[in-house]
């Protein structure tokens, strides 16, 4: 079995580090598998021109999975997309050529930081929702799009929301079976009162349901979705939407759990390949300072053993691990609450390092 590691930009290097320890401890000899690096993203940029190099597309072609980091600087998100550098958005490219088009966001309260919450503790504790975002189409890949300057000169920008009959349905069967796998609950999120695209998206979600009868099926409005995800949260068990509410909502539904660097995600197609990532970004803010929290890349390193390789009891052995340290008081500076051990990212990978080579 052959990991491609990504670690990209920022504290995706860093976190990814602390991921990569806890597999080898993990994984140790039981399981021949080979660990390769490479770059994406800002350095990619700097030596090759291009933010994801071809070597690195056939390093994660090649793979049987991806586990990736974050990328993106300050200097390049404070450009528009025609001035960044060439070759465009990597991840966005990565995921497309891989095929990787439904994204899987569990967001579930650990006991020990419902205080961490901003919300009330009684709208949080047993919060346990997934949020599939489907990854390869909408306005992130809809085309025209571009800025466009009218003979007076003023500009306009546009992008174009597109969504296929055939992507609607391969994320709604996903999303169906995810659910029947949890609560049987799934709620569709679009905004078929203003947008023909969610109009069609509702359709198909709706027909769909004749395939699941055993799968309860709510629709929501993008807007009433993100006050319900705040106000009561546990209604949810499975949230299936587009490419960019999912974007929006997932990292609102993080915040439930007390810090966005708590949240994994597996990116998955129609096999067992996936890619795998913190929902975090880069933080430049505190990048380089071993402050960051890598508990979402490390859940993300489970849910890979989990779903690309069926190593099921290694995937529960790191979960269990992550929640034996947070018991024991560990916490990085956005978890970090008074009487707790204030740790950094390296601190944090360590312990849980050693929580999974207990029996």
């Amino acid at each position: 079995m052959m990991i491609a590691v990504l670690p990209g930009d920022g504290i995706g290097k860093e976190v990814t580090a602390q991921a990569v320890k806890v597999l080898q401890a993990v994984l140790l000899k039981s399981h021949a598998y080979e660990i390769r690096e490479a770059p994406i993203g800002s350095a990619a940029s700097e030596a090759t021109g291009d933010r994801l190099p071809q070597s690195t597309m056939d390093l994660a072609c090649a793979a049987d999975a991806v586990l990736f980091g974050a990328i993106g600087v300050q200097e390049n998100k404070q450009r528009v997309p025609g001035q960044r550098p060439s070759g465009g958005g990597g991840l966005l490219r990565l995921r497309k050529e891989l095929n990787l088009f439904a994204n899987f966001r569990p967001a579930y309260m650990f006991p020990e930081l419902i205080s961490a919450s901003t919300l009330k503790a009684e709208v949080v504790e047993g919060l346990d929702l997934m949020i599939i975002r489907e990854l390869n189409g909408d306005v992130y890949y809809g085309q025209p799009r571009g800025i466009e300057a009218n003979p007076a000169g003023e500009r306009t920008g546009f992008n174009t929301m597109r969504y296929s009959e055939s992507e609607v349905k391969r994320i709604g069967h996903a999303a169906f079976k995810t659910a029947r796998q949890r609560r049987k609950k799934l709620c569709s999120v679009d905004k078929a009162n203003v947008l023909e695209t969610s109009v069609l998206w509702r359709e198909v979600m709706s027909q769909l349901q004749g395939e699941y009868p055993d799968v309860e099926l709510s629709h929501l409005y993008v807007d009433t979705a993100a006050m319900e995800l705040m106000r009561d949260p546990k209604q949810f068990d499975v949230i299936v939407t587009g490419n960019l509410f999912g974007d929006i909502l997932s990292d609102e539904a993080a915040m439930l759990t007390g810090s966005i660097g708590m949240l994994p995600s597996a990116s998955l197609g129609e096999g067992r390949k996936g890619l795998y990532e913190p929902v975090h970004g880069t933080a430049p803010d505190i990048a380089g300072k071993n402050l960051a929290n890598p508990i979402a890349s490390i859940l993300s390193a489970a849910m890979m053993l989990r779903h690309s390789f069926d190593l099921e009891e290694r995937a529960v052995r790191i979960e269990e691990a992550v929640r034996s340290v947070l018991r024991q008081g560990f916490r990085t500076a956005d978890i970090f609450q008074p009487g707790a051990k204030r740790v950094s990212t390296e601190e944090m990978g360590d312990a849980i390092v050693e929580a999974c080579r207990r029996p």
